[in-house]
């Protein structure tokens, strides 16, 4: 791995979102809407309060995956990554230096929205508000690395987008947020146990309540989670388009 051509791609990709307006509003404006309508929907309290945290969670993720893996694909199909392969570069380059300018895209999506949610919609946690913060980022980070991974599958930006029922909606509705995962039926929870959002959630949700949260168990869980999507996405990167 070379550091340098790691942040050179890393700048490269931030210079691009940095140009493209409607990416920036998709990745800030669209969650801070999603949040004020949940607010709105529940006209704040003691419901936004629970319903919050867990979104809080899921919004960011979801377009994370969403830009990432058309992101990939837009690389792929308009030439740039061929091109770019047949420089002196590692796959693994390419992809980490993807995955630091995403991930710094995902740290600031999660800041504003957090901070829009605790400030001005008056989202009331019992735990620190810092680590809601960081489970926020981890799942944006998640998202990350999951369009990474399954940008590799798909052949163009449309399939990138159908990947995103088939990877995520599973995971929403068996990460806990419409019913505990302890009253799921055995096997929806065993399944519930291999899947990354249902870790993010239970930590959410225990930052939410608890004054003093234990949630570093789920934070090992989900970290070795984005490690392994970022291996599989420099094993699976191709070197040619077709």
């Amino acid at each position: 791995m070379n550091p340098r051509l790691l942040l050179a791609t890393a700048g490269r990709v931030l210079a691009q979102l940095r140009h493209d307006h409607r990416t920036i509003g998709l990745l800030v404006g669209v969650p801070t809407l999603l949040m004020t309508l949940l607010w709105w929907i529940y006209d704040g309290g003691g419901v936004f309060d629970q319903a919050g945290p867990p979104l809080l969670g899921i919004f960011p993720m979801v377009i994370m995956f969403l830009i990432t893996s058309v992101t990939m694909l837009r690389e792929r199909t308009t030439g740039t990554l061929e091109r770019l392969m047949t420089m002196p570069i590692r796959r693994a380059d390419l992809v980490l230096g993807y995955a630091v300018a995403l991930g710094f895209a995902a740290l600031l999506q999660t800041a504003v929205v957090a901070t829009f949610s605790i400030w001005a919609l008056d989202l009331q946690v019992a735990g620190p508000e810092w680590m809601l913060l960081l489970i926020s980022v981890l799942s944006a980070v998640l998202g990350v690395t999951m369009g990474l991974a399954a940008s590799s599958l798909a052949r163009t930006e449309f399939q990138a987008v159908q990947f995103m029922p088939a990877l995520l909606f599973p995971q929403f509705l068996l990460c806990g947020l419409l019913v505990p995962r302890d009253q799921m039926p055995a096997a929806a929870e065993a399944i519930s146990d291999v899947l990354p959002l249902s870790y993010a959630v239970d930590a959410v949700k225990e930052v939410a309540v608890a004054p003093d949260p234990t949630i570093w168990p789920e934070v090992l869980v989900i970290g070795a989670f984005i490690i392994g999507l970022l291996a599989l996405g420099i094993l699976s990167l191709r070197r040619r388009s077709a």
